[in-house]
């Protein structure tokens, strides 16, 4: 018996998965050598994915799914997420998430949808779900699994090669080099440094570097989609002095784009540091984000620097409950302490 059964079972599972489809592969090569008289090694194309991990991921992003549930189900497959790590990403309860996984292994089974290599001219519908797949294992590394960033970060070079002329892709790899180079100055001593309080001289110039030259490519390519939006308010975050009206402002273009509340967030802390606390916690307290640690988190701090201390002693409580990551939990204790009356 291995020591971990469910581990065990998924890496055999996937590399069964990629068995078959190079079996496929070889089964459609020779099929043409044989179709073809006096054909020779020349006439036998290259496989269109250079990756097989990437190859696998559009496989299972097959559009009969709704496209929440394509990216569910693909992080669970092949991500290694668990059902409660991909309840998170997408604000939801565990049994939910479980409830809508299983919904789609039933849909796939009974509508008799084929685990089969989509074509070429049919990878863009796919894409969008596939992006997300290689953003949410990037979020998940970053959150502290950094071999997932490493991962995702390996995918996005790939996808970059499978689809050079889509400004998205090179959105999304712009973004994740970006934030990725700051990794080793976001930890000191296993605690968690915002990014005001960071060392810049940790940061990965050279990797900033490469995340800058695919967001220009991005932008040559016409892209203004909402990864390519996320890629320039990293850029700009590297920027010294950061430029916060300028961030607030492409956090609401991101907004319009997504309407995701998550996103108002963020532009709510762009908020606070170019037109202060007040401003910005009209925004947050506007939110229907209860179970999110961040919000709470960022209500806080908002309460704190207005002199609420009370208030703010409440959100970060709630901000700790809600929170999972040691190092975001030791910092959330130590904000709250700093509240506390003197006795």
């Amino acid at each position: 018996m291995p020591d971990n059964p469910g581990a065990w079972l998924q890496t055999t599972a996937r590399n069964r998965a990629i068995d078959r489809i190079r079996r496929d592969r070889t089964l459609d090569a020779k099929t043409r050598l044989l179709e073809v008289s006096e054909a020779v090694d020349d006439d036998v194309s290259e496989p269109t994915f250079p990756d097989e991990r990437l190859e696998l991921i559009f496989t299972c992003c097959h559009p009969a799914l709704a496209l929440d549930a394509q990216v569910a189900l693909t992080l669970r497959t092949l991500g290694g997420l668990t059902t409660d790590e991909i309840a998170r990403a997408f604000l939801l309860p565990e049994p939910t998430m479980a409830q809508r996984l299983v919904r789609a292994k039933q849909k796939i089974r009974d509508a008799g949808i084929p685990f089969r290599v989509p074509a070429d001219h049919l990878l863009p519908d796919r894409l969008i779900a596939v992006l997300a797949v290689v953003y949410l294992v990037f979020n998940e590394g970053y959150g502290g699994k950094g071999d997932l960033s490493s991962e995702a970060i390996r995918l996005g070079r790939a996808l970059a090669q499978l689809m050079p002329d889509e400004p998205e892709v090179h959105g999304l790899l712009a973004l994740m080099l970006l934030v990725e180079a700051r990794r080793d100055a976001r930890l000191r001593d296993g605690d968690l440094v915002l990014l005001d309080d960071q060392d810049r001289g940790l940061w990965d110039g050279a990797q900033i570097e490469r995340g800058q030259v695919e967001l220009d490519r991005a932008l040559a390519l016409q892209g203004r989609g909402p990864y390519v939006v996320q890629a320039a308010i990293a850029s700009l975050h590297a920027d010294d002095p950061i430029d916060w009206a300028q961030i607030a402002a492409l956090y609401g273009e991101l907004f319009r784009l997504t309407e995701s509340p998550i996103v108002e967030l963020n532009r709510a802390v762009a908020v606070a540091e170019a037109e202060g606390p007040l401003a910005a916690l009209e925004i947050v307290d506007g939110l229907e984000l209860d179970n999110y640690q961040y919000l709470h988190a960022t209500r806080a701090e908002l309460l704190s620097r207005l002199d609420r201390r009370d208030e703010a002693r409440l959100a970060y409580a709630r901000a700790l409950e809600l929170a999972h990551a040691e190092h975001e939990r030791r910092f959330l204790e130590r904000k709250l302490a700093a509240l506390e009356p003197p006795r």
